[in-house]
């Protein structure tokens, strides 16, 4: 059986700093993996004043992106979709949304061009993000929306007729990367390694903001030898992500030792698994036709 992953994810750079390493191990194993962007991350601001493409984020913010995005596609090597939506982009609290942005658009049209990438890579595994997208982005919301309206939509033959042969996705995950248990081990061994490591403060900080969100992942994903693949693959969003960023504040030869994991919470599964799970294709013995 030919194992096929699809992520949907809301924005380019979104795909690197969420599940880039656990890509790396799939496709590295064989599987065909397929990343969506659902939008072009046009509205994203400079987050890297550092930026040697400064002029063309200036210019062309959403050009600029294509090409970030190719770069870290090329570094994992997965395969990748634009669904060619418009950045909602992240409005203060009151604001009114863009007009015609992608979390504006209503499912019934959003999600005709996924149900196609469904119904086209027959992936038997999807990751998303859950119902609070993650973090409150519109984007990310949309996103957890359409994914989960798109795999029914997909699974049945009399919805889209024109977006090919109904598919069944067996199971769907939502990333559960960032995560209190990770954030509490890795500051623990630092301690205990390197007393008076700069670092400690910053990751004091991510745990205690971590301690906020419950522990609900079910699935560990042992990547630690694509963390380095990982992380070229988010520096090559480079208006997005400045070399010195909190990303980048976890020693990797650490992160192999204490938590060489990604993790993911199992939210939807038409086959039996033992849980925890160490791989996204548990239980899955077969493709699954749609009734």
């Amino acid at each position: 059986m030919s194992r096929r992953l699809l992520a949907v994810h809301a924005h380019p750079d979104d795909e690197s700093s969420k599940g880039a390493a656990t890509y790396a191990h799939y496709v590295h194993a064989g599987a065909e993996v397929m990343v969506v962007s659902c939008t072009g991350g046009e509205r994203g601001d400079v987050q890297n004043p550092g930026l040697v493409e400064m002029a063309m984020a200036e210019r062309d913010m959403a050009g600029l992106r294509h090409i970030e995005m190719a770069r870290a596609r090329d570094i994992i090597g997965f395969e990748h979709r634009w669904l060619g939506f418009e950045d909602s982009g992240l409005p203060e609290e009151g604001e009114a949304l863009p007009p015609n942005c992608f979390a504006l658009i209503p499912l019934e049209y959003s999600a005709e061009p996924l149900v196609a990438i469904i119904r086209t890579l027959r992936p038997q595994v999807m990751i998303t993000y859950d119902e609070a997208g993650g973090y409150p982005h519109p984007d990310h919301v949309r996103t957890h929306e359409l994914s989960m309206y798109a795999m029914a939509a997909a699974a049945d033959p009399n919805r889209y007729p024109d977006a090919g042969p109904a598919w069944q996705i067996q199971k769907v995950y939502y990333d559960r990367i960032f995560n209190s248990p990770r954030a509490n081990a890795m500051y623990d061994a630092l301690k205990a390694k390197h007393p008076d490591s700069p670092l400690l403060e910053e990751l004091d900080g991510y745990r205690s903001w971590m301690r906020e969100r419950p522990d609900l992942a079910t699935t560990h994903i042992e990547v630690g030898e694509f963390f380095s693949q990982r992380d070229a693959a988010l520096k090559s969003h480079a208006s997005q992500v400045a070399p010195d960023s909190s990303f980048f504040f976890w020693p990797n030869d650490l992160q192999r030792e204490v938590w060489p994991w990604e993790d993911y919470q199992l939210a939807t599964s038409l086959v039996h698994s033992e849980l925890p799970e160490s791989d996204l294709f548990a239980g899955i013995t077969a493709d699954v036709e749609p009734e």
